[in-house]
């Protein structure tokens, strides 16, 4: 269908000049001689865009301009005028008109004029559709899960998204504390400011600085300009720290100064910027027992920590692991476009005896592969990982389901070091190469 336009101006030979103009840019015209007989036409339609003339008797310009963003704050008006007055734009502008022209109307000023506010319109219909979408996607009510260990978390979710405290995320690898993280934001005052996540151990410590601070001109070798800093970035919205654990205790202290001041002053600057930012944190390790060996600030242990939501892992929500893996196999199913309908009992039975190392994100990628490989309209035995299939019989019939997190990985890096490269393991585990290497110094495994 095609955007409509309506055109206001008592000039009765440029509004009939301009109207067959615009309709032969493909547009539909309507045209109004008086500002009254515009708003007439506003009582009973919208339109996509209003060009009307600032001085007519009655109802002028301004007026028409009013009306439309009292009826549509979002509404598109652009003002013609004779008069070279920028008193007279200015008006205009301040009322919410997109723009002005200056009359005698040029047509391919006008044609792109209209091209560009169009163009703005769509974008910000699209901007908008998205944003729903998103809300939409992170309601806590799209948050799956049954089990009371995870019904409790989100009751204890739904009464901080609106506070203003700090909130720091507990829990394993996997468990999905980005999403708990993006529900809180999009679910709070703050969801139409940005939601900025910053994962603290995949920036090298030396750039990770100007990221999140910014920088001037000259700062260091390579600053060739000056750069806003993601925390200005984030201003009046959240800021996601994940692994905060891994950041060095330099930058645990200029943290603790933004946390505290709520000031951002970028990487060789002199001028501090104030900043408004909820700041959720994340990790899946124990900083109480950082703190005590000197590796996390304390004092910005507590800032951070104003509440605490630990998020249970999978193998505690045994309950919840068939409604998550059915809820994947349909997604994964709709977007690679596979006829895969159902898991098989004796794939499920797998699925709940499993421990799940890498929590829900390694269940997703178990699934995802599943719906690749498989073809037939059910996940098999046959379509899963070996790990999932043979780890059970090394640790002995009946271990499995009670084994803790630790033993049990444990167990598959002695079953698989020597067969097996580290990011196989690793992928196994659902945890990083890194991850792994850290877990094999710790126990004194040796490397296959």
């Amino acid at each position: 269908m095609a955007e409509s336009i309506l055109i206001v101006d008592d000039e009765g030979t440029l509004r009939e000049s301009l109207g067959r103009l615009v309709a032969r840019e493909g547009y539909s015209v309507t045209t109004a001689g008086t500002g009254e007989e515009a708003v007439a036409l506003m009582d009973g339609r919208f339109f996509d865009l209003v060009i009307t003339d600032i001085f007519m008797p009655g109802i002028d310009g301004i007026e028409v301009l009013k009306n439309c963003r009292a009826r549509n704050p979002d509404q598109l008006v652009i003002i013609m005028t004779a008069f070279a007055s920028i008193e007279t734009a200015v008006e205009a502008l301040r009322a919410g008109a997109f723009d002005y022209i200056m009359k005698p109307i040029i047509h391919e000023e006008i044609k792109q004029l209209i091209r560009t506010a169009l163009r703005q319109r769509s974008l910000q219909t699209e901007n908008t559709m998205l944003k729903k979408q998103i809300e939409r996607e992170y309601d806590f009510s799209h948050i799956i899960g049954e089990s009371a260990r995870i019904k409790g978390v989100l009751s204890e979710v739904a009464k901080t998204a609106d506070a203003k405290s700090n909130i720091l995320l507990t829990g394993e690898t996997g468990t999905g504390k980005e999403l708990i993280a993006r529900a809180i934001h999009y679910n709070s005052y703050r969801k139409e400011k940005p939601f900025v996540p910053i994962n603290c151990s995949a920036i090298p410590d030396n750039l990770l600085e100007s990221e999140l601070f910014g920088h001037v001109k000259g700062a260091f070798t390579g600053a060739a300009g000056p750069k806003k800093g993601l925390f200005e970035e984030a201003d009046g919205g959240t800021v996601f720290l994940d692994e905060i654990g891994e950041m060095s205790t330099t930058l645990q202290t200029k943290l603790l100064r933004v946390i505290e001041d709520r000031q951002v002053r970028p990487v060789g600057g002199t001028q501090s910027t104030q900043v408004d930012i909820r700041f959720i944190s994340a990790t899946n390790k124990d900083l109480v027992r950082a703190t005590a060996n000197g590796t996390f600030r304390e004092d910005l242990f507590y800032r951070i920590n104003t509440i605490n939501l630990a998020l249970p892992p999978l193998r505690e929500r045994q309950e919840d692991i068939p409604i998550l893996a059915g809820y994947f196999l349909r997604r994964l199913a709709a977007e690679l476009g596979k006829p895969v309908a159902r898991i098989s009992d004796d794939a499920m039975s797998i699925f709940v005896g499993y421990p799940w190392p890498g929590n829900i994100r390694e269940l997703k990628n178990i699934i995802e592969r599943a719906v690749l490989i498989t073809d037939s309209d059910a996940i098999l035995p046959v379509h899963l990982p070996a790990g999932l299939l043979s780890v059970p019989s090394v640790l002995g019939p009946g271990v499995l389901k009670g084994l803790s997190i630790e033993d049990y990985t444990k167990a598959v890096i002695l079953r698989y070091q020597d067969s097996l490269g580290e990011q196989k393991i690793a992928d196994m585990l659902g945890i990083t190469r890194k991850a792994l290497w850290e877990k094999r110094k710790r126990w004194g495994l040796a490397k296959g």
